[in-house]
């Protein structure tokens, strides 16, 4: 069984406590309050997004595609690096901690998806299931299983997908390394407690 088959509420509590300790103790200063125990799953190797929004608008994303790490530091070093160095924002300010929110997701392993054309891939395509992983050459992205939130409509999730990372939008798929994996996503919760 994997790690991301196994979590339960307990263990993304305390990677959510893991991601606002990190980020608060960056942001604001040291703090009093100790880490809670870890569950021991939490202590396996794993691979997380940590996003942060305020207002329901993203205010940043970051995080690792496979488990090099155990999950606790994947989830600390990933929120951090969402709070201050998401180069689509500038680092998060103290003034923001109170409005800002953070979900953590874990990720299950990605397995390359295998299919004739472009219909046979919208055929095996699960929306609101699958993240993916595009490939062509040195350029790669990926968008969470909660992007299809945003963008219910299969092509255009792809072509949205194929822009961030530049890929030609007229390519072939089928020239495409295509991988798919699932996420277990925590509830959202404030980024300052209390």
């Amino acid at each position: 069984m994997s790690c991301v088959e196994s979590l339960d509420a307990e263990d993304f509590a305390a990677l959510l406590e893991v991601a606002r300790h990190a980020i608060v103790r960056a942001v604001d200063g040291p703090s009093p309050s100790a880490l809670p125990h870890m569950p021991p799953r939490c202590l396996a190797p794993g691979a997380s997004f940590v996003t942060l929004t305020q207002d329901a608008a993203l205010r940043g994303c970051i995080g690792s595609l496979e488990a090099r790490r155990a999950l606790r530091d994947d989830v600390a070093a990933n929120a951090l690096a969402a709070a201050l160095q998401d180069p689509r924002f500038p680092p998060l300010a103290r003034a923001e901690l109170a409005r800002t929110t953070v979900e953590i997701s874990v990720l299950g392993a990605a397995e390359p998806m295998r299919f004739a054309d472009e219909a046979d891939f919208h055929a095996r395509l699960r929306p609101g299931i699958d993240g993916l992983i595009i490939v062509y050459g040195e350029r790669r992205a990926t968008f969470l299983p909660a992007v299809w939130r945003q963008l219910p409509d299969p092509r255009a999730f792809v072509a949205a997908l194929r822009r961030k990372a530049g890929i030609d939008v007229d390519l072939p798929l089928t020239a495409l390394q295509i991988s798919r994996y699932a996420t277990l996503q925590g509830p959202r919760a404030p980024l300052r407690a209390g």
